[in-house]
């Protein structure tokens, strides 16, 4: 064990190192008054700033959670550090040589665990920059090239390479006074059949620092395609690296996304080199894992969580992409500050879109543009059919949450009416009230959620119309048009000639219910009323798909006619009563794509849409006009 530190050692480290320095290394402060500093808690989730710093005194405090002291007591309590440790590191920082009351200076190999492991990375990363000069390192040179870097860029960010020998780095860190254990347990090297090996060679080596600058991982690029590894190989988890804990950039994109607050999430560390020297250098990324609620905490130190805070996101616009905007979004309401997406033309990552269209180009798309809730929004509605009634409901069920979960109330009830004009309902009134509804239901039930999406889903079809085909109501002989549907059909199998040939044009979509439906399928595979010949209602019931439909026709085809005199002006009636609903139906379904399309549409698409919806309301009118004759 190593001595006690020397208190005059200890005294001249705290003298050495002001607290809001070391403090401002993880999160934004801001003037408190009376000479004090406040920022976010580090050690709790808080909405306002409670954690307040002394400069003076050299002491911290958060009224939220109690915690507090100076700034040993701050490092040994954000990196989870023993005293020692925390002297060490701060000492290192200071540039101060430490004294121990037993044994003199103390040795390397009595530092701390997290202190040795992280100058093994340090040496490591040091190591790894002196091996891109070398020749074996050509490929690793030309493939930065090939993105865009050049020597500079890549010393900026520290970019090195590992060589493809078994134990190289292995042996280099043994000769700095590192051990295999200590090595192993940094996650630099791995266990083989003899002694270890390294674990990153052959590839091109990105450090990963910590929020205070400190290198605790690294990311490796395959670059041969004799390398039957992953394309990226990380760190595992070890001491002093979480992945889920450590955004890479975010030691050089702290301090800028603190002033402008605003961040800029990109998905790898080419992304961010691009980002940063195209001028966006706020931007930051991942290390193999999804973007999730401890990066969120990160950020939210840095932005202190004002209102007019961003943070966009520049996923791409493949499946992969999208499914990892969802899936940030998922967090979204951990966030004060407003979220963005931001998708390249053609699907191109900001290193790509550098590349090929300048500094410029990547600088332009990530301003601010598309919010992600409306991403999310229009990536769930997209998979269904908004064409018919069914699809909009079953789109609105899915999307209305997402509407629910938006924080400002204004901003919450703007995009209700967008999506009722998204979806194509024109009763924006009735979305407005439904995603209210599930916004007090959500808060009702402690934020775990609006009601069961069966319930949803059926008042939601009690307002809106039924679904032309597949699964609807039963059979309803108060509903009008079930009324008139079973008796043009009764018409069609009794008496063919009167309803002749029109019926035959009628398709099956002009019947709500699904039986009537699945009758009129019937008919037509039996050849049609038109010219009916003498088997034609055995024909019928041959082509009904089961029992219950052979049924309906047999039904159907003795049931009595409700009307006085069976004639051609009767049959006429039905007709056109069926048919107009039908002409009702499509024309409430134009103008809620119109509704959709809005006036940002292709040109091309909406003049076809109007001109269809021009030409149903010429014959519509028709048909009241006219009646039969306009069939």
């Amino acid at each position: 064990m190593a001595g006690r530190i020397n208190d005059d050692d200890v005294k001249a480290v705290r003298d050495a190192v002001p607290i809001d320095a070391v403090v401002s290394e993880y999160l934004q402060l801001r003037n408190a008054g009376g000479g004090n500093l406040k920022g976010l808690c580090p050690f709790h989730d808080e909405k306002s700033p409670s954690f307040q710093v002394s400069p003076s005194k050299g002491l911290f405090h958060c009224f939220g959670c109690q915690e507090g002291g100076d700034t040993i007591a701050f490092v040994r309590k954000i990196d989870h550090l023993s005293f020692s440790e925390a002297v060490e590191r701060l000492a290192a920082t200071a540039g101060i040589t430490l004294r121990y009351e037993e044994g003199g200076y103390n040795p390397s190999n009595q530092r701390g665990e997290r202190i040795r492991l992280v100058e093994a990375h340090k040496a490591a990363a040091q190591f790894y920059i002196e091996q891109l000069d070398g020749p074996e390192a050509e490929i690793g040179r030309k493939f930065l090239a090939e993105r865009g870097f050049d020597q500079a860029a890549a010393a900026h960010f520290g970019v090195g390479y590992s060589p493809a020998g078994w134990d190289h780095l292995t042996r280099f860190l043994r000769g700095k006074g590192f051990t295999d254990k200590e090595l192993l347990t940094s996650g630099l090297a791995q266990e083989s059949r003899r002694n270890p090996i390294d674990r990153f060679r052959g590839r091109l080596m990105w450090p990963i620092r910590d929020v205070s600058g400190e290198v605790v991982g690294f990311g490796a690029r395959k670059l041969r395609d004799d390398d039957n590894g992953p394309k990226y190989l990380n760190t595992p988890e070890t001491p002093i690296y979480k992945k889920s804990q450590v955004l890479y950039g975010i030691d050089l994109a702290k301090k800028d996304i603190a002033k402008s607050s605003r961040a800029v999430v990109v998905e790898g560390y080419t992304d961010v080199m691009a980002c940063h020297l195209a001028g966006v250098t706020t931007a930051i990324a991942t290390c193999g894992t999804a973007f999730g609620g401890d990066h969120i905490k990160i950020l939210r130190r840095l932005l202190m969580d004002n209102g007019s805070a961003r943070v966009i996101f520049t996923f791409d616009g493949d499946a992969a992409g999208q499914k990892a905007a969802l899936r940030a979004f998922e967090d979204d309401q951990k966030f004060a500050a407003e979220t963005y997406i931001a998708i390249a033309p053609d699907n191109m990552d900001p290193c790509d879109l550098r590349l090929a269209k300048g500094d410029e180009a990547v600088a332009d798309l990530v301003q601010p543009r598309t919010p992600l809730f409306e991403f999310a929004i229009r990536q769930i509605v997209q998979r269904y059919d908004l064409e018919t009634p069914a699809g909009r409901a079953a789109a609105l069920d899915e999307a209305a949450p997402i509407v629910a979960r938006i924080k400002n109330v204004a901003s919450q009830h703007e995009v209700a009416v967008q999506l009722a004009g998204i979806l194509g309902i024109l009763d924006t009134q009735f979305v407005v009230k439904r995603v209210a509804q599930l916004a007090r239901w959500a808060r009702d039930r402690g934020g775990k959620g609006p009601a069961p999406a069966q319930h949803r889903r059926q008042q939601y079809e009690s307002a809106a119309p039924r679904p032309a085909a597949g699964p609807g109501p039963a059979l309803n002989l108060r509903s009008p048009a079930h009324r008139t549907e079973r008796e043009l059909l009764k018409l069609a199998l009794q008496h063919p000639h009167l309803v002749s040939p029109a019926f035959d044009a009628y398709g099956t979509d002009e019947f709500t219910a699904p039986p009537y439906a699945a009758v009129r399928q019937c008919i037509q595979d039996a050849g049609g009323a038109t010219d009916a010949p003498s088997d034609y209602l055995p024909a019928v019931m041959d082509c009904a798909p089961n029992d219950v439909v052979r049924a309906l026709v047999t039904e159907l085809a003795v049931e009595a006619i409700h009307a006085r005199t069976v004639d051609e002006a009767y049959a006429g009636e039905q007709l056109v009563a069926v048919r107009r609903r039908a002409v009702d139906r499509r024309l409430l379904d134009i103008q809620g794509t119109l509704a959709r399309l809005g006036q940002n549409g292709d040109p091309a698409q909406l003049a076809a849409v109007q001109n269809e919806l021009w030409v149903l309301q010429q014959y519509g009118q028709a048909l009241r006009n006219k009646g039969a004759a306009a069939l």
